[in-house]
């Protein structure tokens, strides 16, 4: 409630200073519920975390930007508060050094940072208070206490507009801080074009921009020139009252790109009317969704995890279809061109959330990655696993399928056989059915290795869901190959300790053997052997063979989640623990459903539910992720659970049912269908779930519902 309350309390605030529009707020009834700040604030408690910080540590939960974008926009336009940093913004700083126009929460990006300057006396930065600060979907705004200057941004899919009130009318800069950059600036260059127009280009992620402001430019100084050292500033001749705006247009292209980018998507609109149709574009998105019963802090959660899930991927492509491609080749498409999802993290929940509720972007997004495969020779992959095969099967199987399904699945075939491509050590996977480490005496976090069980693993599950593409095109070959290969996790399983366990190369057991040690690339990646040994999404039942059958499952389910953390064990992203479950990061977040598979609903609920209300929008603030927000992956587990449907194995065109956290909800799917889904009850265990009245066999639902439509009754003890 306190969130909440904070929140409440900058809507008013922002009211009295001037800077809220009062006639477009009482037209939204899905936005106010949205904090664009929750995950921007530490998250320090080690009760939560499993330890204490060492020294200047700040955890790695959240990371998540408050500024100003449209939902999978190529701009998003947030305020640095610290560069190299994850998504630039951190709550409790009190300096801003500039608003940066792209983001994503993972130490990249944060591109042409701009700061309006007066009397700075070479200072570059300002203080700045979260009493004269706030935001919403598609707008931010805060007042700069050193140069005296109240600053709101809005923006457009592929441009941003800033307009800025100087107190001091005759002494009006702008900062271009062109050397900055959250990725590694290679280059950069700034010119003037006309007396109130500038284009120019910074290099690393190679962005181009031209951007014009509402009067004469005096001068445009420039200092170290193309070095990450340099800038640049923007003298504007004095003028009244009128604020400033300017308004920039962002091209992966070219600055001509850019240029048309700004004049279509803003042309000569007002804020005011930016701001409004960013607001309508929200409306509609969040709209999709609405709920009854709950508490405020819920809705809130959900209308801002929901938000979050649809920031990333981004929009890479002009107005006039121009992109540049893999090959770094400028290319005229049909499509929209997007960035790779986060496939590590997405794959599991957010990429279906996107799939259900924005398809044409899903499919471009998968186009855009057949793209990369067509110039690469493989579909990327991002960071560890195969995970555009779970991604674009569970799509492609889920209906989105205008897209050359053949030929991507090729691309995918290559994914996972050639060796030295998509998948590291994938000729070993093949020929012995696993991946080994090495032997190292005294491994530690940071040992660099294969991460042999965790790929293994994922292969596995990315070897199940390329199967399914094969079956439904009728590729009776390979989709007894993969079919085969998925059981391949079985092989990291050590029955003597009941755990995934390491394998050297001649299949012996790594020893010694520490269950509870994590690891970033050992055996693991970013997690210990009891965050794995439950991820089989695509065979519980063999999985559970493992165990022994139910019962076993079920004693080593309970140790997961209450044989108590070492707190001597330290690993960044592996944090906020439940015993040794962590939710602060993805390799368990099917874990907690995992009772329901051995018909322990309620046992599965219990942790669910203290996830929910205990581990989301936590801390002084209300404003601390339990994790790193990874594009959207922590939101979306969010609503899925919240909503009482997640996608326990994405690939697969179903979802186990929980018990939401709201009365009734009301899907309107992108079929134009309604899905309801209602809990009468205020009990939390289940004990039947009802589709269009009839008593549903087991705990999973049919995709089918989001085609159709139709009622999920959950009834409750």
């Amino acid at each position: 409630m306190k969130s909440l309350t904070k929140f409440l309390s900058l809507i008013f605030l922002f009211n009295l200073t001037g800077t809220h529009t009062a006639q477009s707020q009482s037209k939204t009834s899905f936005t106010k519920y949205v904090n664009t700040f929750i995950g921007t604030a530490p998250l320090t408690d080690p009760k939560i975390l499993g330890y204490e910080l060492p020294q200047g540590w700040r955890s790695w939960a959240g990371l998540t930007f408050p500024g100003s974008s449209l939902p999978n926009a190529m701009v998003q336009l947030s305020p640095i508060t610290e560069f190299g940093s994850g998504a630039g913004y951190e709550y409790e700083d009190d300096t801003i050094y500039g608003f940066a126009h792209t983001n994503k929460g993972h130490w990249n990006l944060c591109n042409i940072p701009i700061l309006p300057l007066s009397n700075a006396n070479g200072k570059f930065g300002s203080k700045f208070s979260h009493k004269n600060e706030s935001s919403a979907p598609g707008f931010y705004q805060v007042y700069l206490n050193d140069y005296k200057i109240n600053v709101k941004l809005t923006s457009t899919l592929r441009c941003g507009f800033h307009q800025y009130e100087y107190k001091n009318a005759s002494n009006r800069q702008i900062l271009f801080d062109m050397g900055k950059a959250n990725s590694r600036v290679s280059t950069w260059n700034i010119e003037q074009v006309g007396t109130s127009a500038i284009q120019g280009f910074q290099g690393g992620e190679n962005i181009y921009f031209y951007a014009t402001v509402n009067g004469k430019i005096e001068k445009l100084d420039q200092t170290d020139v193309s070095k990450r050292s340099g800038y640049a500033i923007m003298h504007l001749a004095d003028g009244g009252a009128t604020p400033v705006e300017l308004k920039i247009g962002l091209s992966f292209v070219s600055t001509a790109n850019a240029k048309e980018n700004l004049e279509k998507e803003m042309g000569n609109k007002s804020f005011t009317e930016i701001r409004n149709e960013a607001t309508a574009k929200w409306e509609t998105l969040l709209s999709t969704i609405q709920v009854k019963g709950g508490t405020d802090k819920q809705k809130q959660m959900l209308y801002s995890c929901l938000y979050r899930s649809f920031l990333w991927p981004a929009l890479r492509s002009d107005v006039n279809g121009e992109f540049k491609d893999a090959k770094h080749k400028v290319i005229k498409g049909n499509f929209n061109y997007y960035t790779e999802p986060s496939l590590w993290d997405t794959y599991r929940n957010k990429d279906v959330l996107l799939g259900l509720i924005t398809p044409k972007v899903t499919l471009d997004v998968i186009k855009s990655m057949k793209d990369v495969g067509d110039k690469t020779g493989f579909i990327p992959t991002f960071f560890h696993g195969d995970h555009g095969a779970s991604s674009i099967a569970g799509s492609y199987l889920r209906g989105i399928d205008d897209f050359d399904i053949k030929g991507t699945y090729q691309i995918l075939l290559r994914n996972a056989n050639v060796d030295g491509g998509a998948r590291p050590f994938v000729k070993e996977y093949i020929e012995k059915g696993y991946i080994s480490d090495p032997d190292v005496k005294n491994p530690h976090v940071e040992t660099k290795a294969k991460a042999g069980v965790s790929k293994t693993l994922e292969y596995a599950y990315d070897d199940y869901s390329l199967a399914q593409i094969a079956k439904k095109l009728g590729d009776s070959s390979n989709y007894h190959i993969l079919m085969a290969r998925s059981k391949n996790y079985k092989n990291m399983f050590d029955p003597g300790t009941r755990f995934m366990r390491g394998r050297l190369v001649n299949g012996d057991w790594i020893k010694p053997f520490n269950p509870q040690y994590p690891y970033y690339e050992y055996m693991y990646r970013e997690a210990n052997a009891w965050q794995v040994s439950f991820y089989a999404p695509h065979d519980m039942k063999g999985l559970i063979e493992l165990y022994g059958g139910a019962k076993g499952f079920e004693s080593k389910l309970d140790s997961l989640f209450t044989v108590p953390w070492n707190p001597k064990y330290i690993a960044r992203n592996v944090e906020t623990m439940i015993g040794q479950y962590c939710q602060g990061n993805q390799p368990d977040h099917e874990a907690p459903f995992a009772y329901t598979f051995i018909g322990k609903p309620e046992k599965s609920q219990k942790i669910i539910d203290k996830i929910l209300n205990e581990l989301y929008g936590i801390g002084n603030d209300g404003l601390a992720l339990s994790g790193m927000d990874d594009a959207g992956e922590m939101s979306a587990w969010y609503v899925f659970s919240a909503l009482g449907i997640y996608p326990f194995s994405a690939t697969d065109p179903n979802y186990i049912v929980t018990a939401p956290l709201f009365d009734e909800v009301k899907w309107k799917t992108s079929s134009g269908k309604l899905l309801t889904i209602s809990k009468p009850g205020k009990g939390r265990g289940i004990t039947d779930i009802k589709v269009d009245g009839k008593t549903n066999e087991g705990y999973f639902i049919s995709h089918d519902l989001f085609k159709n439509g139709g009622k999920v009754e959950i009834v409750t003890k």
